[in-house]
């Protein structure tokens, strides 16, 4: 019974460290976002992929919060 113990730990440690990661590069995502908008000449389509991106990366952090932080049924 330890060594599930240990196993859920370790995934739990993993799922938050790649919740990390991902919120990270959301963060870098919208600087970048705000940068290109920032400037006339701008690739509109470059602009829209990273916001696409942006977007798949908040999915992607929703569903990993939800696996860390089981729902609590009051």
């Amino acid at each position: 019974m330890n060594m599930n113990i240990d196993s859920t730990e370790a995934t739990d440690v993993q799922l938050a460290a790649e919740l990390a990661r991902l919120q990270t590069e959301h963060r870098d995502l919208d600087a970048a976002i705000y940068a290109l908008e920032g400037i006339v000449a701008a690739d509109q389509l470059q602009i829209q992929r990273l916001k696409k991106r942006k977007l798949a990366l908040k999915d992607r952090i929703i569903r990993l919060s939800d696996q860390i932080t089981p729902d609590i049924i009051a």
